[in-house]
């Protein structure tokens, strides 16, 4: 089956093309062409203007429509992928923010059912916890030191992590660095109050990204009479030490973006929405729940702190573009710099030719108005 997407501005390696088409045949990007002649056979799709963008790639998402993903079910999966699905995400690794090894299990076998039936955003797991800094997550009940026994069997057990977070300054956590490492996985600072020489020793170590930069670390700060760099500054030190921002609006000021965005570069620099269950959501917050939705963003009850956003990857795209940062490094940020980072850029991340009929059209407004993934249209 052929479709002819024409009448679009289409998003390039190369940069922009305006006039030509892009043509998907079942799950697969069969051409970029640079003309709009109908082909033989295609149904044609006339987008009357819109940008035709890659699909968006989203690798810190806990949940979304009400359902988390680590309560480890098909339905809490199905229903959280779709919810973000709409709204452009269209290559998806749930995040499993949790200190029990059973919800890892049980996310991890719906994911491997997902993945083996084909055809699913869901690309694989992003394991967050529990070895994490207890300084930085207080509010997060389990958090301790690396426990290779634990961590390993989990790895020998499961084949559908692609992404562990932990702290790089607690004990053991160079060494599962490296295991992760040998295994493909990516390995992700976070929840951390680690300075430079740990940060440094981390990176040599396995530590190739930083999750939520600012958000679960601290920046320049002073003991006694003296300063010191925080996180923050060790990661913009090493130059190939890649970052993600949640660019929801609320837990960084356009500034920020920016800095982010001047000193990392768009090759260095992913969005993230790192939202909860509540996003793309219409319903009410559990009444029992330890979370208030205010001012657009997800709080703790007490108001102490951010929990998590609630904010989709349409969302981020256009406050990082309302921020100041160029469209177009704004769309890589949120496709190709990801796509890269997870190990998944042969497939997905940008519109070149055998890769996934991934597709998002967007309005001069940045609004969603339409999305294919693996060549099906959702919206």
């Amino acid at each position: 089956m052929l479709t002819q997407i024409i009448n679009g501005k289409i998003f390039t390696p190369n940069g922009w093309l305006e006039g030509g088409s892009i043509i998907l045949s079942d799950s697969k990007i069969l051409e970029i062409a640079n003309s709009d002649l109908p082909r033989v056979g295609a149904t044609i799709v006339d987008v009357k203007g819109d940008y035709i963008l890659p699909g968006f790639v989203a690798m810190n998402i806990h949940g979304g429509g009400g359902k988390a993903f680590k309560e480890g079910t098909r339905e809490a999966f199905d229903i959280a992928t779709d919810a973000h699905l709409k709204h452009g995400a269209t290559t998806i690794f749930p995040t499993i923010y949790t200190a029990k090894t059973e919800k890892i299990y049980n996310s991890a076998k719906v994911c491997e059912e997902i993945m083996k039936e084909g055809g699913s955003p869901v690309k694989g797991i992003h394991v967050a916890g529990p070895y994490f800094n207890p300084n930085m997550v207080k509010s997060f009940p389990g958090a301790k030191d690396p426990d290779k026994e634990e961590y390993t069997k989990i790895l020998s057990e499961t084949n559908c992590i692609k992404r562990w977070d932990l702290s790089p300054e607690l004990p053991g956590a160079y060494e599962m660095a490296k295991i992760l490492k040998w295994k493909n996985i990516v390995a992700a600072i976070t929840h951390t109050q680690a300075e430079f020489e740990i940060v440094k020793e981390a990176y040599d170590a396995g530590f190739t990204h930083v999750s939520q930069l600012y958000n679960a670390m601290p920046g320049f700060h002073k003991r006694g009479e003296y300063k010191y760099e925080g996180t923050v500054e060790s990661v913009f030190l090493l130059d190939d030490m890649g970052v993600e921002i949640t660019a929801d609006g609320r837990h960084l000021p356009a500034t920020i973006l920016r800095l982010v965005y001047k000193l990392k570069g768009v090759e260095h620099t992913s969005l993230v929405t790192n939202a909860l269950k509540y996003a793309a959501y219409d319903g009410d917050v559990e009444a029992d729940s330890d979370f208030i939705i205010e001012d657009g963003v997800c709080k703790l009850k007490d108001h102490s702190s951010l929990a998590g956003s609630i904010a989709t990857m349409d969302k981020v795209v256009k406050v990082a573009t309302d921020a100041g940062i160029p469209f177009e490094d704004v769309i890589r940020m949120a496709t190709e710099t990801p796509a890269k980072v997870m190990n998944c850029f042969d497939r997905v991340g940008s519109l070149e030719e055998g890769k996934d009929a991934d597709i998002v059209l967007m309005n001069k407004d940045l609004e969603i108005t339409g999305v294919w993934s693996q060549g099906k249209k959702y919206v």
